[in-house]
């Protein structure tokens, strides 16, 4: 993982690419130039964008139902993220820089004097309330989705027709932090190892900086070192909430977004979890919701076959916990140094929802019992069910120790009430179907100078896969 906003990671090894589709060599040469993203095109709001009330045109009948299971959905995302053990880690980044030596150092000399006693994470003389129970990256990154979503109602975006207006607020939201890395790199030898503002996955990092360099989706997903992982998981499920009870339409809108920082099954998975999610936003039963994402799941693929494997295991379990061995020994991988696979998260996800009945207090723990994916599975897991059972279902000691944010990855947004966020959201009137659109598939380079009017009226149909 990794350990703080100011250490970066070594190069991580690249997982075999067994279901990926090539891309001709066009679209992902870096350019030897990085070039600065528009300083127009990468000012973000220091807090969560309030939708204007002229969009806020829902049916006041429908706005508590709504609202309730966005509220589910984030809540039990921050749930899930909290319980997996992975999140005191992340959580950790708020303590001094010594305090996390201090855990490597006792860990090597647990490893090296054969001592069974583990280090956990320290405060020693410090404060310890970063170190408590709380949400860390997953909740952050599903909050900075929320956030486009809301800006996408901005009059800076009024010139776009309303079915483009969001996608153009997730390119926005992404060149302003691809405008940061541009800043960095200017002060570092090279991308990869400037010391950015926030802590982020692997596969987010390396979009970033594909973005800074000047190249555009989908090549910003495709020529990255971690393209097969989950990090747009935890945003498509955010991004369902634009398309509920309609899945296809959430997928696209998913995809979109991953194409930033994914591709293959990280793509995949994106997909799949915004048709879960967006399944149950709109009254779908957990079967309904799991065969939703079935249906965005390529069966060629690692994570297809993974998926429908783990949900014929799932209709076998008797419970969710009951599910868990099985899960660990035949869908988690125990080979690669990070546990953050799409074609694991995602199936393990979707099965322990279908074996626990969409109960979330059932689901998330039992996805903290599978320690390898305990970074996403149990976030994924409780987007899922949070949404099934709307904010209702959310424990109240779990809503009270999850609903704020400590800005561990996203420091800007410390202090956030994802129970106020849920409410902007539960507010803003659901995207009518129709208008997509997707990247443009020529050069996946930026058009210099080009407004973010301009790049959103050029793209084009692309299509899941890369062409070639």
């Amino acid at each position: 993982m990794l350990d703080g906003a100011h250490e970066g990671p070594a190069a991580p090894p690249v997982r075999d690419a067994h279901d990926r589709t090539s891309t001709p060599t066009a679209q992902v040469t870096t350019p030897t130039a990085p070039v600065q993203t528009p300083t127009a095109h990468v000012t973000m709001p220091t807090t969560p964008v309030q939708t204007p009330t002229a969009h806020v045109t829902t049916p006041t009948a429908q706005v508590p139902a709504r609202r309730d299971a966005i509220e589910g959905l984030l809540l039990g995302l921050a749930a899930g993220d909290a319980a997996g053990w992975p999140a005191a880690r992340h959580r950790a980044a708020r303590m001094p820089e010594w305090t996390r030596r201090l855990t490597r150092e006792l860990d090597t000399f647990a490893e090296q004097n054969a001592t069974t006693t583990l280090p956990v994470p320290i405060a020693l003389n410090q404060p310890p309330e970063p170190l408590l129970l709380g949400p860390s990256d997953d909740a952050e990154w599903a909050a900075f989705t929320a956030e486009a979503i809301l800006a996408s109602s901005s009059p800076a975006l009024a010139g776009l027709p309303p079915e483009r207006r969001l996608r153009a607020a997730v390119d926005l939201a992404w060149n302003a932090l691809a405008g940061q890395v541009a800043a960095a790199a200017d002060r570092a030898p090279e991308v990869e190892s400037a010391v950015l503002p926030l802590r982020a996955r692997i596969s987010v990092r390396a979009g970033l900086g594909n973005l800074a360099t000047g190249l555009r989706p989908p090549a910003t997903g495709h020529d990255n070192p971690h393209y097969f992982d989950d990090a747009a998981c935890v945003r498509a499920a955010v991004l369902a909430a634009v398309h509920p009870g309609d899945p296809r339409a959430a997928a696209e809108l998913a995809e979109f977004d991953a194409r930033y920082t994914q591709d293959g099954d990280g793509v995949h998975g994106a997909r799949a979890t915004a048709a879960a999610v967006a399944a149950a936003l709109g009254g779908a039963t957990v079967d309904e919701s799991v065969g939703a994402a079935l249906a965005e799941l390529p069966p060629a693929t690692e994570i297809g076959r993974n998926a429908r494997h783990a949900v014929e295991l799932a209709r076998a379990a008797g419970s969710a916990f009951e599910l868990v061995p099985l899960l660990e020994h035949q869908i988690v991988d125990h080979v690669y140094s990070y546990g953050v696979a799409a074609a694991e998260t995602v199936p393990v996800a979707l099965a322990l929802a279908l074996a626990a009945r969409g109960e979330m207090t059932a689901a998330v723990p039992a996805a903290a019992c599978l320690s390898r994916v305990a970074d996403s599975a149990p976030a994924l897991a409780g987007a899922l069910t949070g949404a099934l059972g709307g904010g209702r279902s959310v424990p109240a000691s779990w809503r009270e120790a999850c609903r704020t944010l400590a800005g561990c990855a996203l420091p800007r947004l410390a202090g956030t009430d994802l129970v106020e966020l849920a409410g902007l959201l539960g507010a803003t009137e659901p995207a009518a179907p129709g208008g997509q659109f997707r990247h443009g598939t020529h050069t996946g380079r930026a058009h210099p100078g080009c407004t973010h009017t301009e790049r959103a009226d050029r793209a084009e149909h692309t299509g899941r896969s890369h062409p070639g």
